[in-house]
């Protein structure tokens, strides 16, 4: 089947995926550009509620789906927001009825981790910035041998990978 379920996550060289709790901080100018270029190629985004309390989802130009347990509601403003209480993997196939096929995973590692487990992710977009000093490191290594086929480029000092399996 087509690559549908794509994760997308940016880490500094260092592996810290969070500065001051928000990728901005460890987000470069070409990072950013991807994430939102690949944000307008999809049917529906799917993020953890904390991603959604940390980071700016007040805006995006396809449905958003927030996986929570809490009745706060982390994005005013987004019409397009939906909040369900499930597991990633019950989102995925949830979303993939109400939206369509093309599905892009913006949570944190723990939710990529989970859906890695279940076979899920058909696709992820890494990107590697020179941004150190952060929290929450992961092994860059580690996350990329779930995959089989690995392109990696660089651009102005941000290193992208696309992996799937």
């Amino acid at each position: 089947r087509d690559v549908s379920v794509v994760s997308t996550l940016v880490v500094g060289s260092d592996g810290s995926t969070s500065k001051d709790s928000r990728s901005a901080g460890i987000s470069s100018p070409e990072d950013r550009k991807a994430f939102l270029q690949r944000r307008r190629e999809v049917d529906v985004i799917i993020v953890g509620g904390n991603t959604a309390r940390h980071e700016p989802y007040n805006r995006t130009p396809v449905p958003l789906i927030v996986i929570s347990r809490s009745l706060v509601n982390p994005v005013q403003g987004n019409h397009l927001a939906l909040f369900w209480n499930c597991s990633p993997a019950k989102a995925v196939e949830k979303a993939r009825t109400l939206f369509g096929e093309k599905i892009l995973i913006e949570g944190g590692i723990s939710m990529i981790n989970e859906l890695l487990e279940v076979t899920m992710i058909d696709q992820l977009e890494l990107s590697v910035t020179p941004a150190t000093g952060g929290e929450d490191t992961i092994d860059i290594e580690q996350l990329l041998s779930h995959f089989s086929q690995i392109n990696k480029r660089e651009e102005s000092g941000t290193i992208f990978y696309s992996a799937r399996n």
